[in-house]
């Protein structure tokens, strides 16, 4: 028995007076088969006013005061402040390893004692008609401030474009060159992403499960309370939060630095340190372990199908490939995000290249063809197939949502939050507009005015795919919590339209990839702002501004750092600043972008056959379809092939959490306790869910500036850093990513 029937029901008879079951139907209905939807809990929602989703009802207030203060000097300069700080900071540690990364949930916790600070001790004057001091730090400025201070946090993507320029290509352009081509994948992804909000954010269906878990932590602080939480006795969320977030941050401490193996906690491997097979099939280092984000915020049955293509993929597939040799796979690791040649080493880019980064044919026939591990090469087939895979269901199941979407108001949807959020002045097209032709008359200048091979034509092309894809991998996304990538099909696509031009690749990939992701990131914090009730225009104008400030500090950060550490990106480098991401990123455009695709995917080369995983894509999604039509309420609502692929997109390489675990607390708390225990589950997961995310990222940092970044490193490296807890996982063959045949000195294989 439901909790909703338990306490919806009693409030809700003068609606129910008049409101025929028909009409109530009506409203619950969404316009493709959402598997998140349950038709009686949804009812139970609209009668008392409040999201047809329970998991939405848990987290977010059904009820607005437009009065409270949002868009104050405040919280601009308490978002300012961080927009600053965060990006800087990011970057800095971007390029260093060890690094450390301060995430939107750090920025979040720690405005919050500052905003209260300032309500007690700044004193209530004005300062050109601006109130220093407008009373109690509320909610709505909080989340104003954490948006700013979160939208441009991690490294602009466009960022490794410069450094890639300048380490291996030699290619030090001004910072104006620099500027536009950041603000441009920045924003133009912006734009895009607001002209996309009445498909993602408005109807009720779109609910992004991740901003739940942000909505919970928002309204814990706050103490807020409302109907969605119910009325179940025991602990407040409040201090449920700082018992889990004591708990979490201090347990990180062993598994973060005590005793590290407990991160990887490949047990069976350190058994049998020298097992090879033992070693591939059990490793985390080059073995089958991964990790994909909090099991207690996506829904159960998304994570039930990416822990099915996992298994299929990755425990049936990549074994039986690897055993058999193909691909030579044998001379490799099983599992390796590194590119080998034919002896099975690294292989060294260097030696098919010209001075000036050119490709060498005839050095490359000389040395040998790239290889790659076969999870590596399997991760290929999965991205091919998602992207065909995504357009087919998108057009399969989506069509009649996207279409009606095209055509409904915001006061028509069938949502409270919809509703109450019609009450603000929404955001002109043509602010969007506007920021869409600036930052596409940058992209142009960049490209034609500083040496860059990137025809215009291919800078459009990029942007119409980034364009199509959004609508039907942000509904993907907003549903399941899980992002279909376009990275590998843009450097596909640009590898065989402009083969020998590292740097055109690099911008196509960039325009057509991160613009979409950025698109879908505006979107997102769009969602959070429209579930916390901040005026559109104020939302806009923050995410405006502070992407802006973010991307020029971190221009500025990264030219200082630059200029002035010595041997900067070097290996060797004496602090530890190699530029890990900027290597992964050069050797990327040097594989696609100088030897391009066509030696590795077109007929007759060594990976030809995972070009068929585009034909893969585009038939699973039909077949399902098909096969629901004929049983419309069996488990096959439940299977979405855009996530089955593209969910386990992070291997290689591994991660401390493998997706066995993962999928069984996943399973626990989003199926059984929601099921069995749906009040506790309503007041206490997304807190849970917040509090230890919230415990290990700051505990992250603490550790970091406390212990690994003083004295470059050195503290207890006689004593903690030695001892078996954190070593016993590096004396393995999984660490040594030793494959399972090896080639005689002199010889090769293939």
């Amino acid at each position: 028995m439901s909790y909703i029937h338990d306490v919806k029901n009693e409030s809700s008879s003068d609606i129910e007076k008049n409101v025929d079951q028909k009409d109530l139907h009506a409203l619950v209905e969404t316009e493709f088969d959402d598997p998140n939807i349950d038709k009686d809990a949804a009812i139970a929602g609209v009668l008392e006013d409040d999201s047809p989703y329970p998991e939405v009802r848990s987290a977010v207030a059904n009820t607005d005061d437009p009065s409270i203060p949002v868009s104050t000097l405040r919280s601009w300069v308490l978002g300012l402040i961080w927009a600053i700080i965060i990006p800087g900071l990011n970057q800095f540690f971007f390029f260093r390893y060890p690094s450390v990364t301060v995430t939107g949930i750090v920025a979040q916790l720690l405005i919050f004692p500052i905003g209260r600070l300032w309500a007690r001790t700044v004193p209530n004057v004005k300062v050109l008609g601006i109130e220093l001091n407008p009373g109690p730090f509320t909610i709505k400025e909080h989340v104003l401030a954490t948006i700013m201070a979160s939208v441009g946090a991690g490294s602009a993507y466009a960022t490794d474009i410069v450094a890639v320029q300048r380490v291996y290509y030699n290619q030090t352009y001004n910072f104006s060159y620099q500027w536009m081509v950041v603000m441009s994948t920045q924003l133009i992804g912006f734009s895009i992403g607001g002209i996309a909000r009445r498909f993602l954010v408005q109807p009720p269906s779109m609910i992004w499960p991740a901003n739940l878990v942000t909505c919970a932590l928002f309204n814990t602080l706050h103490a807020q309370t409302y109907a969605g939480v119910g009325n179940r006795g025991g602990m407040s969320r409040e201090r449920f939060f700082l018992y889990a977030f004591l708990v979490s941050g201090v347990w990180y401490i062993l598994p973060g630095y005590l005793f590290q193996a407990l991160s990887y906690f490949s047990w069976v491997c350190w058994i049998a340190p020298e097992n090879i097979p033992v070693n591939q099939m059990f490793g985390y280092v080059h073995g089958l372990i991964a990790y994909i984000g909090s099991p207690l915020a996506t829904p159960w049955w998304a994570e039930a199908n990416i822990l099915a293509g996992f298994v299929f993929f990755f425990w049936i597939l990549t074994p039986i490939l690897y055993y058999t040799n193909t691909w030579e796979s044998k001379y490799m690791p099983i599992s390796s995000r590194g590119s080998f040649d034919n002896t099975g080493g690294t292989y060294d880019v260097t030696k098919i290249i010209n001075d000036d980064a050119t490709f060498n044919e005839e050095a490359y026939k000389a040395y040998s063809p790239l290889y790659l591990s076969t999870t590596f090469a399997i991760s290929y087939g999965l991205s091919f197939a998602s992207i065909t895979a995504t357009l087919t269901h998108a057009f399969l199941y989506f069509r009649k949502q996207i279409w009606t979407q095209s055509r409904r108001a915001m006061h028509e949807q069938p949502d409270i939050h919809a509703r109450l959020m019609s009450h603000y002045p929404q955001v002109p097209e043509w602010w969007y507009a506007i920021i869409f032709l600036a930052m596409f008359a940058f992209g142009i200048i960049s490209i034609e005015v500083w040496e860059t091979k990137f025809p215009v034509q291919y800078f459009i092309l990029a942007l119409v795919i980034a364009f199509v894809y959004v609508i039907p991998i942000g509904m993907i996304q907003a549903i399941t919590n899980q992002q279909v990538g376009l990275n590998v099909i843009t450097e596909l696509i640009i590898g065989y339209a402009l083969p020998g031009r590292p740097i055109a690749m690099m911008l196509f990939k960039t325009w057509g990839y991160i613009t979409m992701a950025q698109a879908l990131t505006f979107t997102s914090d769009f969602k959070l702002g429209h579930y916390m009730k901040i005026p559109p225009r104020a939302m806009f104008w923050s995410q405006v501004v502070a992407t802006v400030v973010a991307g020029t500090v971190q221009l500025g950060v990264q030219a200082w750092m630059f200029t002035n550490i010595p041997n900067m990106c070097d290996p060797k480098q004496a602090d530890g600043f190699i530029c890990p991401s900027t290597e992964v990123f050069g050797t990327a455009s040097i594989i696609w972008g100088v030897i391009g695709p066509a030696r590795q995917f077109s007929k007759g080369q060594v990976y030809y056959a995972l070009t068929f995983f585009f034909l893969v894509g585009f038939i699973c999604p039909v077949i399902t379809y098909l096969l629901s039509l004929k049983w419309p309420n069996s488990w096959l609502r439940y299977v979405n092939f855009p996530v089955i692929f593209s969910g386990t997109g992070l291997i290689p390489p591994a991660s401390a959490i493998n997706y066995v675990p993962w999928a069984i607390v996943g399973f626990i708390f989003q199926y059984a306790i929601r099921r069995r225990h749906f009040p506790w589950w309503t007041k206490y997961n997304y807190v849970l869910s917040a509090a230890l995310d919230s415990g290990v990222a700051i505990s992250a940092v603490l550790i970091f500036f406390c212990l690994q970044y003083p004295r470059n490193g050195t503290i207890g490296e006689n004593s903690i850093t030695t001892w078996w807890g954190n070593t016993v996982m590096w004396n393995t063959a999984d660490s040594d990513g030793t494959p399972l045949r090896t080639v005689a000195d002199g010889d090769f294989f293939g």
